[in-house]
């Protein structure tokens, strides 16, 4: 445990390697809707590489069906809001999930949390590249590193963020270009748009930095993934994977759709 002083709210630190995203995601939700404990989960890197979309997401707009089916890849619709990302083994992975009453100065709506979570990585990041939280993105100059996503419930809420340490050209390709864009973007494709975070700082550093920044505003209790109460009551999960049949029939209706518009 890390000593803090006396009125400091606690948060529980969880630190993970290589968990699925899937299962991480799973977890997340439950700590928000059944935890009364504030939680930073560190996840360095999934196992698979995996498309995560958002929970109002649409495979048919976001992802390149014809070779997400071909490879394989697994389709995940998180609990919260946000963009589509494609995650690896070399995705870091933070998630903040907290009482509002511990943060009375930050306000429940995603403008305060992305004020106040930028505040923080600006910490992590300080004297490196020329940090910048820019629209709901972090940056460094024009290029993404680093994408968001919250979900807010009446007395909490999550702040999550995957962090490019490195990408695959290969894998980025399996996304579309979103048809809502942040305007800072400027058109670029995936590859020109983002940058690879370990041309700026070391991974070790990056966590370290992190834990540090996240100890500055909470007490941090180191637990590991087993001493996680698994006795919460029950929730609702919303966060799944989704099947191939769904992603094959999206693909077919999709495919029928642009015959009918070619035809006419």
């Amino acid at each position: 445990m890390r000593v803090k002083n006396v009125g400091v709210p606690l948060m529980n630190l969880v630190k993970l390697r290589g968990t699925p995203i899937l299962q991480q995601l799973l977890l997340e939700e439950r700590l928000l809707r059944s935890s009364s404990a504030n939680w930073c989960i560190l996840n360095d890197g999934t196992n698979l590489p995996t498309i995560v979309m958002g929970f109002s997401g649409k495979p048919c707009e976001l992802v390149e069906l014809q070779p997400v089916l071909r490879d394989r890849i697994p389709v995940i619709k998180r609990f919260t809001g946000g963009g589509t990302v494609i995650v690896d083994e070399n995705t870091l992975f933070v998630s903040l999930i907290c009482n509002r009453n511990d943060l009375p100065d930050v306000l429940p709506y995603p403008p305060s949390l992305m004020a106040w979570s930028g505040s923080l990585y600006s910490q992590v990041f300080n004297g490196i590249g020329d940090f910048q939280l820019r629209e709901n993105d972090y940056v460094f100059g024009d290029r993404k590193f680093g994408g968001n996503a919250q979900s807010i419930t009446r007395n909490r809420w999550i702040h999550h963020t995957s962090f490019l340490w490195d990408y695959s050209e290969t894998n980025m390709s399996y996304l579309k270009l979103p048809s809502k864009v942040p305007q800072y973007r400027l058109g670029r494709d995936h590859t020109d748009f983002v940058c690879r975070m370990k041309d700026y700082i070391e991974r070790s550093v990056f966590i370290e930095n992190t834990i540090k920044a996240v100890g500055t505003q909470f007490m941090l209790k180191e637990l590991s993934l087993d001493e996680i109460d698994d006795s919460c009551r029950e929730h609702l999960e919303t966060t799944r994977l989704l099947t191939l049949d769904e992603l094959k029939e999206t693909l077919a209706k999709t495919s029928r759709s642009e015959s009918i518009a070619q035809a006419v």
